[in-house]
This record gives structure tokens, sequence and C-alpha cells, in this order.
């Protein structure tokens, strides 16, 4: 066997043994340590989701997702349960977000992961925000991406010290998706512009001060809310938040510090009132602070491609409902799984990590209007519909 065989022979294999990794993802359902991943329990008066992939800072799978949806519903139809918690296993993370490096490896094999996963992600997040039952999520620990859509559409989101919050999407050919285009430009100001452009991070009490939590606990106390929920009886929404209300009125953690970004609140608001992130990027230069050009330089190693379909997404997202605002996302994740920049992204940020993406185009002048359009393009009959 010649050199060019053995390669040939070698290159094949390594398919074979990536399609056979995609494959036994794809069915991970039929299996039964598969189950372990989420745990859905009936404890006192309510529901309890638990992500369950600790040492994957519960990153979110389409075996959960199928879990958790149909259990949601149960549990909303269901006149013995009063209340749903959500939650993450161990002390690191709630959820680092959706498996999206399963997604592009499954593209790469020629699976097709990604319109069954987003299709069904944003229908969770669909329940969530319609779920007529209290919906209280536990934010103790990383909560990015997937794990904010389980959790800012519901109707309480608890905040602790280690949470750290942010939509980091554009570092990664993406954009803030699982409703991001309804919540981010809802926040105070253009505060929401502006941490869906950079992906900065939220820690702690600022999760809350920026209005993405409802409640701030310090994270000792978190196993007592817990249990003081389940022991309520028969409770109503008012019930449930006036628990949340005595803990949250208890922390005193970071009580007198102030929002970490307000004396920054007037610079945002200015420089990324724009329409344009051409008209951001001289504002930001404009400006000339130290707080300006570190955003510039943050806002430039980003993918063209996502900064544009990321201003357009939030703008429009702004009048929208929650579900037009999704089913214009699930149009926006299908084109970009279709392009370059995801996968690019998941491969310098994750696979390679070599933190140096390739963007295609690569510069904000080439991402025209005309490109632009084609990712906001109707699906047909195979939109997203509710």
């Amino acid at each position: 066997m010649g050199q060019l065989e053995v390669w040939r022979f070698v290159s094949r294999f390594n398919a074979f043994k990536r399609i056979n990794i995609i494959q036994r993802h794809l069915i991970m359902s039929k299996h039964t340590d598969a189950t372990e991943e989420v745990l859905l329990e009936k404890k006192g008066c309510a529901g309890v989701i638990t992500l369950n992939r600790p040492k994957l800072l519960n990153t979110l799978n389409v075996n959960m997702i199928q879990q958790i949806y149909p259990q949601l519903k149960k549990w909303e139809q269901d006149p013995e349960t009063f209340l749903i918690i959500i939650k993450g296993a161990g002390e690191k993370a709630f959820c680092a977000g959706g498996d999206i490096r399963v997604i592009s490896e499954a593209k790469n094999a020629n699976q097709e992961l990604a319109p069954v996963f987003f299709r069904e992600e944003y229908m969770l997040n669909n329940a969530i925000a319609s779920c007529q039952k209290p919906y209280v999520a536990l934010l103790h620990g990383i909560t990015m991406g997937g794990g904010v859509g389980l959790s800012v559409h519901g109707q309480f989101r608890v905040a602790t010290e280690k949470c750290l919050f942010a939509m980091p999407e554009t570092a990664i050919g993406l954009f803030p998706d699982v409703g991001g285009g309804y919540f981010l430009p809802r926040l105070q100001g253009k505060l929401g512009y502006f941490l869906a452009l950079t992906g900065f991070r939220l820690k702690g009490r600022d999760v809350y001060r920026a209005g993405i939590a409802t409640h701030f606990v310090d994270s000792e106390k978190l196993g007592m809310l817990e249990e003081d929920l389940l022991a309520l009886k028969s409770p109503s929404k008012e019930n449930v938040a006036a628990v949340l209300e005595n803990y949250h009125t208890e922390c005193k953690i970071d009580r007198d510090k102030s929002f970490t970004l307000e004396e920054h609140m007037d610079k945002i608001n200015s420089c990324f009132s724009a329409n344009t992130v051409e008209q951001i990027i001289e504002n930001l230069q404009q400006d000339g602070s130290s707080f300006a050009l570190e955003q510039l330089k943050v806002i430039n190693k980003m993918s063209p491609t996502s900064l544009k379909i990321t201003l357009r997404q939030l703008i429009e997202g702004s009048s929208k409902t929650l579900q037009e605002v999704l089913t214009m996302e699930y149009r926006l994740s299908q084109a970009c799984m279709r392009g370059h920049d995801f996968h690019e992204g998941v491969r310098a940020v994750l696979i390679d990590k070599d933190q140096s993406p390739k963007w295609k185009p690569a510069d904000l002048k080439e991402v025209t209007d005309e490109y632009l359009n084609n990712y906001f393009k109707s699906l047909g009959s195979n939109d997203l519909k509710f």
C-alpha cells in the first residue's frame, strides 16, 4: 500500500469515527445513561429540573431539551404542581449554553442536527415564557447563551454572587439567540445592544442590577431558599414572590456597591444608539475614552457578519413579540449553519483553541445589506411556527 493509499485510508477511518460519534449523540435519547443528563423530579409542591452535566458546565443538548419540554407541559397542567424550579448541578455553572461544538461537528459529518436543535430549543424558550405556573431559575455560576434562554423568559430569575452572565455569540460567528432579540433591546437604555455586540460579562449583583435577574441571593442560602419554596402549601405566584423577596432583602453582598457599568451608561447610550455597526465604531473612536477604546478593541475581533446580524436582530426585535423574534432567530440560526463564520468560530474557540478565527467576509464593508438580507429570509414551510 503506497503512502497516498495509507493517507486516504486514515482519512476515511477518521471521518468514519467522527460520523460514529455524531450518530451516537443523535440517538443518545435511546440510552438509559442519557436520561441522567437532566433530572426531572416532583418534590413537595414543585417540579424540579436539574441540568446534570456538571463536567461540561451543564451545556444543553437535544436529548435534554426533548426531556424538559414535555415534562414542563405536564407540570403546567398538573393541579398538584404549583411551581417549577430549574437549576444546574455542581458549583460552576447553571448552564454555559448550547452544546454548539457537537452541532458544528454534526454539520461537518453531514448530519443534520442543527435544524432539530434550534427548533426544539426555541420552542422550549417560548414554553418557558408562556408557562402558567411560577417558574424559578436559580442562576448560580456560568449562565450564558442557551442557559440564558432557559431562565430569562421565566417569571423569576434568582442570581447569586457566583453568577456570571454573558451573551458571547458574536465571538463565535453566531448571534445572541434564544430570544436575545426580544429581551436585550428591552434592557435599560442601550445596555442590551452593548452586551450583545461585545459579549461583556456581568457578575453577581450586576446581573440583577442590569434587569436580567429579578432577585439576588447569597449562594450559601440557595439550598435553604429551595427548601422553603418546596415546603410551601399550594402556593400562589404571590407566595413564591414573597419567599424570594425575603431572601433578596436579607442578602447584604455588594448591596452598597453601584452597578459596574453605571459610570459608563451615558457613553453606552450615546455610542450604541446608532443604526449601523460602522456608526457605533465611529462613535467609540470619537469618544476616545479608555472604556470606549477597550470596547472598540473587542468589537474589532468579532465576526463582521455576526455584528451586523446582531444589530439588525435587536433593532427589529425591539418591536416584535417573543414568538416573532424566535421565528426570526430560527431563520438566522439556519443561515449561520450554512455559512462559514459559525464553524470557524467554534474551531478557533472550542476545538483548536487558537483564538484566531479567520472571518469571511473579513471586513464590515463586505457585509452589505443585500448579503445580510439572505440571513433574514423566510424559510417558507420550514419556518418555526408556534
